[in-house]
């Protein structure tokens, strides 16, 4: 039986001309996506959204966890963070349809300040990321959100509430109090979020762990292991991961040679830059690049 959220997704974005790839929609935050084969990993920037697939199926890795998902599934990420991520089924005739609805922390804030029996964090970490399905009341949410790229005179008006319905639902439901760290001012998820922010503030410069620690308002030990928890990497590591995506970015959006791509991201020198690249695209800068192209 087909999802429910399949229909929609297939008229909008036939609408818009077809095709594949990530479709920015009229609603803030709403993304539609569109394969037709399966793909290799890739490595992506994931923002707090739930990623739900409505057609196909997907696998992202967070370090050694394999996390996959399909039909009416969600990954639930909850922190900014590198992932490695891939559609696993698609094709021609089926082909992958996926949504990405980032979350507002405001309303989250605001729906959680009002029920009368919020959800707790839990103490420990746990990583920044989840499967979660997507069915009852909070699938009827996002299928009435999709409907109302139908009619955007509407969307102003009627977004904001189903945004709250969405919140609710999540904060209420089975994963309530992984979903509320989002919202938890003093959770560790948002104080390694205040360290996140500083460290995508200005990657380019090398940055001390304790002025990290210090933006998380953590010592340095406990910061560094919060840290890893969440993300499954240090520090360091997401930083240069911050810079190879961003190297990478400027290379195929803005044409930049791979050894200026190197040098404004924070590199000194560009044979390190090209090895740890290789290391995480699978190829150096130029052949990556080339590829890429070729490809899209």
């Amino acid at each position: 039986m087909p999802s429910i959220l399949r229909d929609p997704i297939a008229a909008y974005i036939d609408a818009k001309g077809g095709g594949e790839g990530f479709f920015q929609t009229e609603i803030d935050g709403l993304i539609l996506a569109a394969g037709r084969t399966a793909t290799l990993p890739n490595h992506v920037l994931y923002r707090p959204a739930l990623c739900i697939v409505a057609q196909g199926a997907k696998q992202v890795m967070l370090g050694d966890e394999l996390f996959d998902y399909d039909e009416m599934q969600a990954l639930i990420v909850t922190v900014e963070m590198p992932l490695v991520g891939h559609i696993t089924r698609a094709s021609r005739e089926v082909p992958f349809l996926g949504i990405i609805l980032e979350f507002d922390v405001v309303t989250l804030r605001e729906v959680l300040r009002q029920l009368d029996r919020p959800p707790r964090p839990r103490g420990d970490t746990g990583f920044g990321a989840f499967v979660a399905d997507v069915d009852g009341p909070l699938a009827d949410c996002v299928l009435r959100l999709l409907r109302l790229l139908a009619t955007p005179e509407a969307i102003p008006v009627l977004v904001p509430a189903i945004q709250r319905e969405i919140c609710f639902w999540l904060l209420t439901g089975r994963h309530g109090s992984e979903v509320c760290k989002l919202a938890h001012a003093d959770s560790h998820t948002q104080r390694i979020t205040q360290a996140i922010q500083v460290l995508r503030g200005d990657f380019a410069r090398p940055i001390r762990i304790e002025e990290l620690a210090e933006a998380a308002r953590m010592s340095a030990s406990s910061f560094h292991q919060h840290f890893k928890a969440l993300t499954s990497m240090t520090p360091l590591q997401y930083q240069k991961n911050l810079r190879l995506l961003e190297a990478r970015r400027l290379m195929l959006d803005e044409t930049a040679n791979a050894t200026a791509a190197a040098y404004q991201v924070g590199y000194e020198s560009p044979s390190q830059f090209s090895r740890e690249y290789a290391r995480m695209f699978g190829a150096p800068p130029r052949r990556d690049v080339a590829g890429v192209r070729a490809g899209a």
